[in-house]
């Protein structure tokens, strides 16, 4: 044999390995045939399968639903404003179930009455009602003879002022006015005398006159007339002189006839050749006034 069949032939260098290689992934290997696939489909359903056996092994123990929800609502876990507002319903809650078992109990109780109870309340009430009433109406009263009483006492005060007035102008202690007539005496010759003059106040007295005044001189029920010394008349110890001028107040419709009627005054003082003049007016005033006098022993009955 030739020295080359000899010689072990030498074995070929391997090719360098590449540097990136070592840096990529293994390849994945190609796909298996559709009988692998196949194989693989049922594997994993095999493994699945086969896992929930031994699931319940690996849990813990189940639970109930009632468990679940006493667990979730205890303990509690309550902020400091839920607690509040829970607070306060529970308060609220309290007062109407009191409320409600109050008026439970109060139709309860009539509800389960006799009827002989029932009538009794029903009188009862109805009693109730009649002494309101009369109290009622006696308060009424009351007020009623209140009020009369304090209008019958103003009343009867100004009934007492208007008659104080009243009084006033008969005794010639306050000023009148009203309608009336001034009769005017001039005697020229002097001859008209006191109980001429007398006969006059008398007449016009008579006719209805309120209030009298000659020459100044207020005339009320205790004035006199006398013939004074050197001629003129006297009233009430004031010496007037003609003309005789008087201020009447009445109903000027009744003075005037009184004093012209037939024989009376003014026929009289004119036979003694006197000048009589009557005149009408709306307003009079009488204006002379008196001193009231207290009298010595006459009393008022009402004191």
């Amino acid at each position: 044999m030739s020295n080359q069949d000899e010689t072990p032939e030498k074995a070929p260098k391997p090719a360098p390995e590449n540097p990136l290689r070592k840096k990529l992934p293994e390849e994945v290997p190609a796909e298996a045939p559709e009988a692998s696939r196949t194989e693989a489909s049922e594997t994993p359903k095999t493994e699945a399968s086969e896992e929930p056996e031994t699931e319940p092994e690996q849990a813990g123990p189940t639970l109930s639903g009632r468990q679940r929800l006493v667990n979730g609502l205890w303990p509690p876990r309550l902020s400091r404003a839920q607690f509040i507002v829970a607070l306060l319903l529970f308060g609220l809650g309290f007062g109407l179930a009191v409320q409600v078992a109050s008026n439970s109990d109060g139709d309860g109780a009539l509800r389960g009455a006799r009827q002989e109870d029932l009538v009794r309340i029903l009188d009862e009430l109805d009693d109730r009602t009649q002494r309101l009433e009369e109290e009622k109406r006696g308060l009424e009263d009351q007020r009623t003879e209140l009020e009369n009483s304090s209008d019958q006492a103003e009343e009867a005060r100004k009934q007492t002022v208007e008659k104080e007035k009243q009084l006033g102008i008969l005794a010639g202690t306050v000023a009148a006015q009203g309608p009336g007539i001034t009769l005017t005496i001039d005697d020229t010759k002097g001859a008209v005398e006191a109980d001429m003059l007398l006969d006059a106040i008398q007449e016009l007295r008579a006719a209805g006159a309120e209030a009298i005044q000659v020459n100044g001189v207020r005339v009320v029920a205790s004035t006199y007339l006398t013939d004074a010394n050197g001629g003129g008349v006297s009233v009430d110890g004031n010496k007037i002189s003609p003309p005789y001028r008087f201020k009447v107040i009445g109903r000027p419709q009744d003075l005037e006839p009184a004093l012209n009627i037939p024989g009376g005054v003014v026929q009289t003082l004119e036979k003694e050749q006197a000048t009589v003049t009557v005149e009408r007016s709306d307003k009079i005033v009488v204006d002379a006034l008196r001193p009231a006098k207290q009298p010595d022993y006459a009393r008022s009955s009402s004191s």
